[in-house]
C-alpha cells in the first residue's frame, strides 16, 4: 500500500495533458514590470494587494493576480493574463480578466478585458494571435479571435466543438 501511494504522483502527472501549443514558456517580471502590468489591467495598490473591480470586501473576493506572462503570438513581446475574483463584480462567472501586453516602445497595454475566464486556443486569429475562449456557467463558450485591433465574438465553442448558447 505504501509504494502504491508513492507511486501515485507519478501516476497522476502520466494523465496530464501535453502541453498545449498555446502555452508557451513562461516569462519573470520584476517589481517594477508586475506593477506595470497591473496598472495597464486598470488595478490600483490598496493595502498591499492589487484591486480593479470594486468589490466592498465579501467573502468571494480575491485580489488580482498575474496568472502567466508570456509571448503568446510569437512577436518577440510577453502579454500577461491578470485575474481577479468576485461574484459580486462578476455574477456567477466569480472571475474577471485582463490580457495586457509589453508594446515596442516600452510600457504595457490593455488588450482585452471580460468576466469570466481567459483559455487561449490553438487556432488563431490576425498576427498570429491565438483565439480567446471565454468560459463561465454553462456548455457553450464565446471564443474571440483577434481582427487585427480588436478581439471580437468568432464563434460559440464547448470542448473543441462549435454549439449554440440557450438563450
Amino acid at each position: 500500500c505504501v509504494l502504491a501511494l508513492l507511486a501515485l504522483p507519478a501516476a497522476l502527472k502520466a494523465l496530464d495533458p501535453p502541453a498545449s501549443p498555446a502555452a508557451p514558456s513562461a516569462i519573470k517580471l520584476s517589481s517594477a514590470e508586475r506593477a506595470a502590468v497591473f496598472r495597464a489591467a486598470g488595478f490600483k495598490l490598496a493595502g498591499g494587494k492589487w484591486q480593479s473591480c470594486g468589490d466592498p470586501g465579501t467573502m468571494s473576493y480575491s485580489p488580482g493576480t498575474i496568472d502567466w506572462v508570456r509571448d503568446i503570438n510569437g512577436d518577440g513581446l510577453p502579454e500577461a493574463l491578470v485575474t481577479e475574483g468576485s461574484t459580486y463584480c462578476f455574477g456567477n462567472t466569480g472571475t474577471g480578466f485582463s490580457l495586457v501586453g509589453k508594446t515596442r516602445t516600452g510600457p504595457w497595454r490593455l488588450i482585452h478585458q471580460s468576466p469570466g475566464m481567459a483559455d487561449l486556443l490553438a487556432t488563431r486569429g490576425a498576427g498570429n494571435w491565438p483565439d480567446l475562449q471565454v468560459g463561465g456557467p454553462g456548455f457553450c463558450f464565446s471564443v474571440l479571435r483577434w481582427n487585427g485591433r480588436a478581439y471580437v465574438h468568432h464563434r460559440f465553442e464547448y470542448e473543441g466543438k462549435r454549439c449554440r448558447p440557450n438563450r
